[in-house]
């Protein structure tokens, strides 16, 4: 392709693109996301490819590697269009068929479909899959549909229409007052308004500007920004642009995290793509704007994702937060008016303009607006990624999109907000989602990570686990941050130790009120949020383990025993063969019991005892009782 050199040339280019598409050519979209790489889609990807050659199929089937669908616990996912019919879980052995029957609209492979729970219906359409119904996919939804790494499938769909109208029919004001009026908030954590961020820079007395992409996702259990860059990476590029435009900015980078191989390859495919038809450098579409992108790799400190350490590292220094005595779109990267916002928030640029602000601020809640992408973890049916609009409830994303608890448990807590945030229990599960609902509750936005738990989640160790992650990230360059989360780490896991005592619910009380007033950053500010919610909701979890020794929920190792109920025990030997310590007696024809003084309390024979049988039981906060004992003996 030839370097354009107007909006005109670009609309040219995108009418002759899709003039040489058949819309009724069936097409297998094949997601090639990270995720459903790791279940086996390179493979699958390849054995289509084999298939159509070898069935002569090429000039009536065509195939699409696309970015992550979604739906991640069914991967490998296909789409085939135009019909939508959807297959999950795929195996290479499957493709021969998949391919033979691929242009009949009227056969459909029944095993590959997906099955309501409830009803047990095969649902044969992606848009008529609870997981998919009930969303709102206005940012991810091109996922599923476009090869990242061919911008004519970019274009195809509008791609680069919202720099063209930036570029030719709008004045820079006109850009930023039209993202002032969408209502835009980060959506990488502290929730600020798009547009008053960008005016600062904007309104900056110093000629130079950049902007940034902030791809340092580190909350654990969170991958929308890497889904986005891998799947989409010109619309984020787009965005970019738009925004560099619109602050007078001339540079721009995209930091993003190391271990993100396929999202690193994709954008610097899709910077290598704008460059050569002329949508990024010199004179862009004629306009007389220059733009240039830059990737920079980071190298995995957490503490990178905020604002100041992210600049600090894009300027070859160690990463490390400093002060904000002024703000860093006043006073940033290199001591330049610097705007950083996460993918997701760059990537909605591109729609606000296409659309309008006006359309954009009729999603979500009044403090609210658009769409959020969050990644739905932990004990929940369906894994994955979903965008609902601002102010979905909590339970309407956990039940009618994630499909509820497995196995039967009841649920106990969402966290949100990534390791900072906090734990929202079950009687706020109508709580609307949004920036503001949230940080009421007790939690926060974050980035989107949504981590689901059951019955069988103890709270006290969930608060140690976020605040042992948080520990270790520590940039360790202010003392409240460094020195106060590893004394919040001791005592909770003391705590858990069953070493609790009178007076350490006040400390941590102390120590988290220390760090949220004088931490350096914002990962200090907030980091105390997983225990002070979890005391919020779970007092109770608290006091078991500190004044009666006892794990209410019977996952602390140290407070819990293992036994076996002679009643129910079948003698099948099973858990006396997996036990690692050999701390099981029995035979054939005897009861089995557990060496209380020999066992570890690994759970090995919990988790190996046939379900039919249940005979393994645990107990917290005393020894085990004489009679089972007793009973144990008389039966053997």
């Amino acid at each position: 392709m030839k370097q354009i050199q107007s909006a005109e040339e670009l609309q040219k280019l995108r009418q002759s693109i899709i003039s040489k598409r058949d819309p009724q050519k069936t097409t297998i979209t094949l997601c090639c996301g990270s995720a459903c790489n790791a279940s086996g889609s390179e493979e699958v990807g390849i054995r289509i490819e084999e298939e159509i050659q070898k069935q002569g199929l090429t000039d009536t089937l065509g195939i699409r590697k696309t970015g992550c669908h979604g739906f991640c616990e069914r991967g490998p996912i296909i789409v085939k269009h135009p019909d939508e019919t959807t297959y999950l879980q795929i195996k290479p052995e499957d493709v021969a068929e998949i391919v033979s029957q691929a242009t009949d609209s009227k056969k459909v492979i029944d095993r590959l479909l997906y099955i309501n729970p409830e009803t047990q219906e095969k649902i044969v359409h992606e848009s008529e899959i609870p997981f998919y119904k009930h969303q709102n996919r206005l940012v991810f939804g091109s996922n599923g549909s476009i090869d990242p790494k061919s911008i004519e499938d970019y274009l195809a769909i509008d791609g680069y229409s919202a720099l063209a109208k930036v570029l030719t029919a709008m004045t820079s004001e006109h850009v930023l007052d039209e993202v002032k009026k969408s209502k835009l908030r980060g959506r990488g954590g502290g929730g600020f308004l798009a547009g008053s961020k960008w005016e600062g820079s904007r309104n900056a007395p110093e000629e130079t500007k950049y902007v940034i992409v902030n791809a340092d996702e580190g909350d654990p259990g969170a991958y929308m920004d890497r889904a986005l860059l891998e799947g989409n990476p010109h619309a984020i590029l787009e965005g970019l642009i738009i925004g560099a435009y619109a602050l007078g900015a001339h540079e721009g980078y995209i930091y993003v995290r190391q271990e993100y191989p396929l999202a690193v390859e994709n954008i610097n495919t899709a910077i290598h793509q704008a460059e050569a038809l002329g949508l990024l450098g010199k004179n862009i579409l004629g306009s007389g704007f220059d733009f240039i992108v830059k990737v920079h790799q980071g190298a995995g400190a957490f503490v990178c994702g905020e604002s100041t350490a992210l600049m600090t590292a894009l300027e070859g220094r160690v990463g490390e937060p400093r002060p904000k005595y002024v703000r860093s779109n006043i006073k940033g990267l290199w001591d330049k008016p610097s705007v950083l916002n996460n993918v997701e928030t760059w990537a909605n640029i591109p729609l606000i303009i296409n659309k309008g602000a006006e359309w954009f601020t009729q999603i979500g809640t009044e403090g609210s607006k658009g769409t959020k992408i969050f990644s739905l973890v932990g004990k929940i049916t369906n894994t994955g990624l979903v965008e609902v609009p601002m102010g979905m409830t909590l339970r309407d994303i956990i039940y009618k999109i994630g499909g509820g608890i497995p196995g039967g448990k009841k649920f106990k807590a969402v966290q949100t907000g990534g390791p900072s945030g906090g734990c929202i229990p079950e009687d706020q599960l109508d709580l609307q989602v949004g920036f503001d609902e949230l940080t009421a509750a007790g939690s926060m936005m974050g980035s989107g990570g949504m981590i689901i738990m059951d019955e069988d989640t103890c709270m006290v160790d969930v608060a140690r686990y976020f605040i042992n992650f948080l520990t270790d990230e520590s940039c360790g360059k202010c003392v409240p941050c460094r020195e106060g989360l590893r004394q919040m780490h001791k005592i909770l896991t003391n705590i858990t130790e069953g070493k609790g005592k009178e007076g350490d619910i006040e400390l941590l009380e102390v120590l988290s009120e220390t760090a949220m007033e004088a931490s350096l950053c914002a990962l200090g500010k907030s980091a105390p949020n997983p225990f002070l919610s979890t005391l919020r909701y779970f007092r109770d979890e608290y006091e078991a383990h500190i004044h009666d020794k006892k794990c209410p929920s019977l996952y602390c190792k140290d407070l819990i025993s293992y036994y076996i109920d002679p009643q129910k025990c079948r003698a099948c030997l099973i858990c006396m063969k997996k036990c690692p310590v050999n701390a099981i007696d029995g035979d054939k024809k005897k009861i089995h019991i557990i060496n209380q003084e020999t066992c570890t309390n690994c759970g090995t024979c919990f988790e190996v005892c046939p379900a039919k049988f249940g005979a393994v039981k645990k107990i917290s906060g005393e020894p085990l009782p004489d009679e089972i004992l007793e009973e144990q003996r008389m039966l053997n």
